[in-house]
């Protein structure tokens, strides 16, 4: 632990250099002159970089786009493979593992080693890779990659280490499971074709052998043609040809019958005795049509034939409907008997297995369940009862039910928030389920004993919030609030409305929520705020809707030039609400008739609202001059105060809450007063430019040069955001998404011209610049470096509030005592501080105004400022003040009557160091500084970044000590001590950023961090070296240890006349010894890593010798088990069948020729 001692009677910084060329500890940061007497800070901090190291720790949500499904039947698990090569394997609740190819080729394939803890996987790079299951985190064992031939097909029979693979070509090679080894032996495509074929067969569709005879492999060609091979004598059987092509084949348990799927809708029925045609051809949504022909289908992709003990087959499909029937869903056939069910799926079916009872493929299956994975959910019908219901989803599947737009994480919450959330959401479940458990029962999983309640809050592009919770590396399910319910539905022609029908009018772009307090604050789109407050009651309310005219001053408008078709609008200074100039009618559009109108209409009627979060004031920003007002780019909410603040590139407004008031509505520009640290002037615009408005100027002096070099352009928007780092998600204790300003506006929107575009998920959002870029610069404009060069987009921008902070603080320097002040945070670079009065007193509260005073102090940094925090000056972290929950709808108690109940965090509670003065933490894009207040000195400066920008920020509590936190677009993750700046933890973790990325990413407290890995998917990590050192204890275990089902006895008879002709050794077969050395150029075999629970120790040297003679020695004694263990098995049947014989021969010594 280190001690830093700081005297304030000079300057210093922690970077060298970090003040030279930069305004930002000018006279408006507080000089050394203006500073107080000097005094000692003297701070003991106690993290250090040991205690920091960033891994992944668990992704919740679907697989994006999957391609393959594979089961385990005994060790109930389920494996789910992606395009982009990850693999999601799944058992019980809390088995949840993400595993990743490093080659990120798509898998073709999955096949478990049945009850072995190992799966194998095919991939698109043509390559095999087995992964070991018995560890937490799984990890390749081999690999092995094919050179010249295509994978397409793969088939692993119970029991056996030798591996079917079929190519493209025909081919069918196979590969030994334990040494990852191809054999010699090899079934060329025209030795199991006849020669006078003259056509190739195609790609192998189907392997599989034979439920009668293991030494019969089942081949099946895309063109229609199957084959019999047998393996011992290495010649076919039989030989089919079908004129239509051959989408996947199943077999009858008693390998003497199986069923085809073909491309014209047709299932067909081989029986073994005549395989000269098909025993029986069926089109299942074929009829017949007038003329006699049958109707053409789509083909049946997939076909399973399963058979039951105590009911008819199951014959279970996909695909197969008519042509004629257009725009009819994906479907999934079931046929029991005669009777035939259809279930509908919302999505396309990728894949789907019956789960039975058996791993053995010549016993009665006895199907129990289907498991369907479609392309955006994961479902599993129950076939044991009738009417075929589904299983309710352990696993949260529907995290993208609508597009994700914005999320936040909230760590060590109240412990009480989460009961009472899944009480409310518990009420509002979908019913109908299956009663049964969930089939997918695998692995084991614990709680462990570093937990706490976590909570994560989505928001969505319909509008819908759904609150998760997050607590143990598990998500589950909480609550949902749909927020459009506070409108009225858009209606087709209803003027404004109907622009936005088409549209995403009520899409998240932030949330504000006090756990403490439960007040909730949601942020739309259509530039509207609703705030909610908790209640375990219903209520009839009327929802009160305040508008808000925010806009910029006429001096600030740069007038057109004199070849603009559609002049600029000006518009009247807005200082408050009161004070509110008519616009010029001679400056209005055509679209005149829309201003002083909101996006959205609010319901006026008293309505009926639910337990849970009811909506209680919604905040509108009006249409100006025909134009839609500019989105809402940064919000904050304090209880304490019953005041919520939020900007956007125009202004900021500040609204009463308790009282539904408006108490401040002022452009940026107007917040400075006299303490503007830039001189604006107006300059009319290039003639090739087009139409802007409001538009700030900065001069061309030095300081606004190296101002302008230090800000992010601000042009690029996402979906109305900007994206420099004044994108932000969502945080712990303060969540918001600032963004940067509006850019110039390319051209005035037309009378049908929405006024938004779409709210994208926050997956697939693009980066819209004027229509002079590129689309080259648009990719360029966020993944690469910032340029130092001033462009004339930046300096055509307006200043926007990018954050905003309520808290304690000193407004002003001469301040003796802190005051509720406002912390406003601009694009500029810019901290202004707004000092408040407010009635302590629950009474004056209610009836007496909040009075907001002028601009106190002004702090400057570079680059667009992204957070706020504060420490006293001791080092702890202060937090805001907050309002304790209390349930506005209970009954009420005349004894006790309810009153706000506050909850104040004084910076001055232990201030022996520094008297009543606290540490104001502000980081911004480029740089993070820590000021003294109220003196305002600079105390440390810290240059996080160069050649990149920073896009999130936050102050955490981590290992009980507050550090700074930062996500920059050049993927590295950052920690940094408080209050010295000191670099903690610098990773690069996420080398390619991508805007997703960038939207969605938040830290929280506990050393943790999420962000959306892709459109459906929630990946979790930390930095915090403790959570990496106990993440093997909180992760499931995949593997558990479990005997294998024994064969079912098949009889005398049956054994003698229908079973195996002979015992089929493999290992004799496809042995090196016997079929020889497949050729080098083939395939290439790849050492896999082992995993860390593998064999990290097995590398060079007498170690790494060491351990692989003890694991040579443990495979060893593992497999002398086994022998000895079948030898005792082979002695019990030789007991058995002397002891038969005996008995038998008892039984008929004495009986005479004639007698048997």
């Amino acid at each position: 632990m280190k001690k830093f001692r700081k005297v304030l009677d000079g300057l210093t910084t922690s970077s060298p250099g970090g003040t030279i060329g930069s305004p930002s500890c000018g006279s408006a940061a507080g000089t050394p002159t203006s500073a107080p007497a000097p005094r000692e800070i003297d701070i003991q901090e106690t993290l250090i970089s040991e205690n920091f190291q960033l891994c992944k720790t668990v992704r919740h949500g679907f697989p994006y786009q999957p391609t393959a499904l594979a089961f385990d039947p005994v060790q109930k698990l389920l494996a789910i493979g992606s395009r982009s090569g990850g693999i999601r394997i799944l058992g019980r609740p809390g088995v949840d593992c993400y595993c990743q190819h490093e080659s990120g080729a798509a898998v073709l394939q999955l096949q478990f080693l049945i009850n072995e803890g190992a799966l194998v996987t095919a991939c698109a790079d043509d390559t095999l890779h087995l992964w070991n299951l018995r560890q937490r985190r799984p990890a390749v064992l081999h690999s092995l990659k094919f050179n010249r031939e295509r994978i397409t097909f793969c088939h692993l029979p119970f029991q056996s280490k030798w591996l079917y693979v079929g190519t493209e070509r025909g081919n069918t090679h196979i590969v030994n499971i334990e040494s990852f080894i191809l054999s010699g032996y090899v079934i060329m495509w025209n030795k199991a074709i006849e020669l006078a074929t003259k056509t190739h067969p195609g790609p192998v569709v189907h392997l599989s052998d034979s439920p009668k005879d293991e030494g019969k492999l089942l081949i099946g060609f895309e063109s229609g043609t199957i084959v019999q091979w047998d393996l011992r004598a290495k010649k076919a059987d039989f030989r089919i040809y079908y004129d239509e092509a051959i989408h996947s084949v199943s077999w009858h348990h008693e390998g003497k019958q199986f069923m085809c799927s073909h491309s014209d809708g047709s299932l067909t029925l081989w029986n073994l005795r005549n395989t000269t045609k098909p025993f029986q051809v069926t089109f299942p949504h074929g009829k017949i049509q007038k003329d006699g022909r049958k109707e053409s289908c789509k083909p049946i992709l997939k076909v399973e034939y399963k058979t039951s003990r105590n009911s008819e087959p199951f014959i279970i499909f996909s695909g197969g409907l008519s042509y004629d029937k257009a725009g009819r869903r994906p479907t999934l056939t079931i046929m029991h008997g005669k009777a035939i069910t259809v279930l509908e799926m919302d999505y396309p079916i990728v894949e789907f297995l019956v789960l039975c009872e058996t791993p053995y493929n010549n016993e009665v299956q006895d199907p129990y369940a289907v498991v369907v994975l479609l392309e955006k959910d994961l479902i599993v019908v129950d076939l044991t009862q009738s009417n075929f219901p589904v299983f309710e989803n352990p696993y949260p599947m529907d995290v993208h039910e609508s597009p994700v737009t914005c999320t936040a994480y909230f760590a060590d919450c109240p412990p009480d928030i989460i009961p009472i959330l899944y009480s409310i959401g518990a009420k509002h479940k979908k019913t109908g389920y299956s009663q049964k458990e969930w089939p997918i029962s695998g692995g084991t999983w614990m709680l462990g004993s570093h937990t706490y309640p976590e909570i994560i809050i989505t928001g969505h592009a319909d509008g819908s919030i759904k609150f998760w919770d997050a607590s143990a590396i598990t998500l589950q399910m909480l609550y949902k609030l749909k927020t459009s319910k506070a409108f009225e539905k858009p209606k087709v022609g209803d003027g404004r409305a109907a622009e936005l029908v088409e549209e995403d009018p009520f899409a998240v772009q932030m949330v504000s929520w006090c756990p403490q307090s439960r007040i909730f604050c949601v942020v739309g789109i259509s530039a509207h705020i609703i705030l909610y407050r908790f209640s375990k009651y219903d209520a009839n309310t009327q929802i009160v809707s305040l508008e808000v005219r925010l806009q910029c001053e006429p001096e600030d408008v740069i007038s057109p030039s004199e070849n603009e078709n559609n002049p600029c609008f000006t518009e009247s200074g807005s200082h408050s609400p009161h004070h509110q100039q008519p616009v010029n009618a001679g400056n209005r559009t055509p679209e005149g008739n829309k201003d002083s109108t909101p996006c959205l209409k609010v319901k006026e009627r008293m309505v009926r609202v639910p337990p849970g979060y009811q909506s209680e004031l919604v905040i509108q920003l009006q249409w100006i001059d025909g134009e839609p007002p500019q989105q809402i780019t940064s919000l904050d909410i304090n209880s304490a105060y019953g005041l919520l603040a939020f900007g956007n590139c125009n202004g900021l407004a500040v609204v009463d809450y308790l009282q539904k008031t408006i108490l401040l509505c002022m452009s940026t520009l107007d917040l400075y007063g006299a303490t503007d640290p830039y001189q604006r002037l107006t300059r009319s615009p290039r003639r090739n430019r087009q139409s802007t408005s409001g538009l700030t100027e900065l001069t061309d002096n030095q300081q606004s040069i190296d101002m302008e070099r230090s800000k992010s352009p601000t042009s690029d928007h996402v979906n109305g955001h900007c994206t420099s780092p004044t994108s932000q998600s969502c945080s712990a204790g303060k969540p918001r998404i600032p963004m940067g300003p509006e850019g110039p506006r390319l051209t005035r929107r037309g009378p049908g011209r929405p006024p938004f575009r779409k709210a994208q998920s926050a997956a697939c959002m693009e980066i819209s610049l004027p229509v002079s870029h590129t689309e080259e610069s648009r990719e360029n404009s966020f993944s690469h470096s910032r340029s130092s060069s001033v462009s004339s987009i930046d300096r055509e921008t307006k200043e926007a509030i990018t954050t905003l902070q309520f808290g304690e603080s000193f407004g002003r320097k001469t301040d003796a005592l802190p005051t509720p002040c406002l912390w406003v945070g601009t694009s500029l670079g810019v901290a202004l501080l707004i000092p408040m009065s407010i009635p302590t007193d629950q009474e004056e509260r209610m009836d007496e105004p909040v009075a907001i005073g002028p601009s106190g102090g002004v702090l400057m940094l570079k680059g667009s400022v992204l957070r706020f925090g504060f420490l006293d000056c001791m080092g702890a972290l202060i937090q805001s003040p907050y309002e304790v929950w209390r349930d506005l709808n209970a009954a009420e108690d005349p004894d006790r009557p309810r009153r706000r109940k506050l909850v104040h965090f004084s910076p001055s509670s232990s201030q022996d160091a520094c008297g009543d003065g606290h540490l104001a933490v502000v980081c911004s894009e480029r740089q993070a500084k820590v000021f003294l207040m109220p003196s305002q000195s600079c105390l440390f400066v810290h240059n996080i970044t160069e050649s990149s920008f920073v896009l999130r920020a936050d102050i955490v509590s981590v290992y009980n000590s507050a550090c700074l936190a930062c996500f920059c677009a050049n993927g590295h993750v950052m920690t940094l001590s408080l209050p010295s700046l000191r670099p903690l933890m610098d990773v690069n973790y996420l080398p390619l950023t991508d805007m997703r990325i960038a939207r969605t990413f938040c830290f929280t407290n506990g050393g943790q961090a999420l962000y959306l890995s892709s459109p459906t998917e929630i990946q979790r990590i930390t930095y915090s070296q403790e959570m990496c050192d106990n993440l093997q204890e909180m992760l499931g275990e995949l593997f558990t240890p479990i005997e294998t089902p024994e064969a079912q006895n098949r009889g005398f008879l049956k054994g003698f006349f229908g079973g195996n002709a002979q015992t089929f050794d493999r290992e004799e077969l496809f042995g090196e010894a016997s079929a020889g050395k497949a050729s080098r150029s083939l395939a290439q075999h790849i050492p896999g890593q082992g995993g860390v629970e593998g064999m990290k120790v097995a590398a060079t040297g007498v170690v790494g010798d060491l351990a692989r003679a003890r694991i040579a020695l443990d495979e060893r004694g593992q497999r002398l088990g086994e022998l000895e263990d079948r030898t005792a098995l082979m002695m019990t049947s030789a007991e058995t069948f002397s002891k038969h014989a005996h008995e038998l021969m008892l039984k008929c010594k004495d009986k005479k020729w004639y007698q048997f």
